[in-house]
């Protein structure tokens, strides 16, 4: 079995009596994309700059493609790509011009350079734009633009912040098909507040809360909890709750609201592996219940993370 791309073992980032990050401890495989996640201020910022050797730990110890962040730092620059959430660039530098700079700082050889500018251009959609004045550029552009950067070296491990900060929906969608692409070929630490971004690539989320990690699994595992049920039904409140806390499967019942004309909306959950959704329908009507509407829900990203937060809270 190969080593982890991303090793953190007992990390703890204290800024005097703030603990920032509390003896966190996860691994990412070689080729995996994971999503890192949190609210602003729960720990992953300061754990992705920790990683990137940005900044060091108080204690425990990090290591980026085998090498120790604190002790080996120049050999994890050179396995890793990192895209800040704000991407500090030189307004007077042409796009192009930019590149090339950060390519002779990052000691691509000289043969390969071009090409591999032309190829970073190409794959972040920022061809068009590759003889404009970086100040010029919208945020978006200047996103993308980082990007590229982090890209150059073809790095065994990227780490990106935020990276479809100020883009517009068709921009968010092209780089989330590159940050797709790359799975695989390079292990991503991908940091983002629009969760169904995540879903969208991510084989793995891991959230962080408040120092520490609620929670760190495969979207697979999320995706095949048991699914709840929205029921909204006309009936008489004591008689539909009896009728689904008695009914097969049914573990949980919340009533969630009624109206006075006896409309009533109800949330279910269910054992693993059962869809309900034909003979509940049928045994409602059955039992002369008016039903309006049954929804399945499966869990979702989003769920799980709000989970994390305020169970924590």
């Amino acid at each position: 079995m190969s080593a982890p791309a991303i090793e953190v073992h007992n990390l703890v980032k204290q800024y005097g009596s703030v603990l920032a990050v509390d003896g966190i401890s996860f691994a990412v495989a070689p080729g995996e994309l994971v999503g890192f996640l949190g609210l602003n201020g729960a720990g992953k910022t300061t754990t992705m700059r920790i990683l990137t050797t940005f900044m060091p730990a108080s204690s425990g110890t990090a290591k980026v493609a085998g090498y120790d962040v604190m002790y080996q730092s120049d050999e994890v620059r050179s396995n890793l790509g990192y895209l800040p959430e704000n991407v500090p660039l030189y307004p007077e530098m042409r796009v192009e011009e930019y590149l090339l700079f950060r390519a002779k700082l990052k000691r691509i050889d000289r043969e390969g350079r071009t090409k591999r500018i032309d190829y970073c251009l190409e794959r972040c959609r920022i061809k068009e734009v590759r003889r404009r004045l970086l100040s010029t550029l919208s945020k978006g552009y200047r996103q993308r633009v980082g990007l590229a950067d982090a890209m150059l070296s073809d790095p065994k491990v990227l780490i990106l912040d935020e990276p479809l900060t100020g883009l517009d929906p068709i921009q968010q969608e092209e780089t989330l098909n590159t940050i797709r692409s790359l799975g695989g070929e390079h292990t991503v630490l991908f940091s983002s507040h629009h969760l169904p971004d995540v879903e969208k690539v991510c084989e793995r989320a891991i959230v962080i809360h408040r120092g520490k990690i609620g929670f760190n699994d495969k979207l697979s595992v999320v995706q095949a909890k048991a699914p709840r049920y929205l029921v909204e039904v006309r009936g008489a409140e004591e008689k539909l709750t009896a009728f689904f806390k008695n009914y097969p499967g049914v573990e949980n019942v919340v009533h969630a609201s009624g109206t006075d004309d006896g409309v009533h909306n109800y949330e279910l959950k269910t054992h693993e592996g059962q869809d309900l959704r034909e003979a509940l329908t049928k045994k409602l009507v059955e039992q002369g219940f008016g039903l309006r509407r049954l929804e399945q829900r499966r869990e979702r990203l989003e769920d799980t993370f709000s989970r994390v937060i305020f169970d924590r809270e």
